[in-house]
């Protein structure tokens, strides 16, 4: 079989797996979206910390949100989708892991815990609603280091949710 041949061999059966992959429950990265679901809504979190970082529920909506368009094929719409969450920031704290000479702290750990309702037209069984919690340590002094370490969290925090809504776990 000439190169030609087995290029046009090797495109027929990546397009015949593609195509007997259109059909049921599709899976993009471990994640499993019922067919007829195709759009989400993500609703923008409140902040209900005791401590409040005026921007931070901007940052977390925007992260679930980008989460989601680069790792499913879901469309966001602001109400009324297929999968809806809501969600709100319970705790926002920065405090001492580990304590240096001269009772000065060495490492800081900021802690964020958000609560999720999480509902789904198409599979009431993968609705949920639960907290989900993540810290990200980091040098002192706070002012420098704390816009990186809420961007860490986020991550952490929206892998979490995406994973729970999309993967089960």
């Amino acid at each position: 079989m000439n190169k030609r041949a087995k290029h046009i061999a090797g495109n027929l059966v990546l397009l015949l797996v593609l195509f007997s992959q259109g059909c049921g429950v599709y899976s993009l990265g471990g994640i499993k979206v019922p067919p007829e679901m195709k759009t989400v809504s993500v609703q923008f979190f409140e902040n209900n910390a005791p401590l409040v970082v005026p921007d931070l529920a901007r940052k977390l909506t925007e992260a679930l949100k980008d989460r989601i368009r680069s790792q499913s094929s879901l469309s966001i719409v602001t109400a009324n989708g297929h999968g809806n969450f809501e969600s709100r920031i319970t705790d926002y704290s920065i405090a001492p892991k580990a304590i240096q000479g001269n009772d000065r702290a060495g490492l800081l750990r900021l802690t964020i815990t958000v609560n999720v309702k999480y509902t789904n037209v198409f599979k009431k069984e993968d609705e949920f609603e639960q907290s989900f919690s993540r810290y990200f340590d980091f040098p002192p002094p706070v002012q420098a280091q704390e816009t990186n370490a809420i961007s860490k969290v986020n991550v952490m925090l929206t892998e979490d949710i995406f994973n729970r809504a999309f993967a089960n776990w």
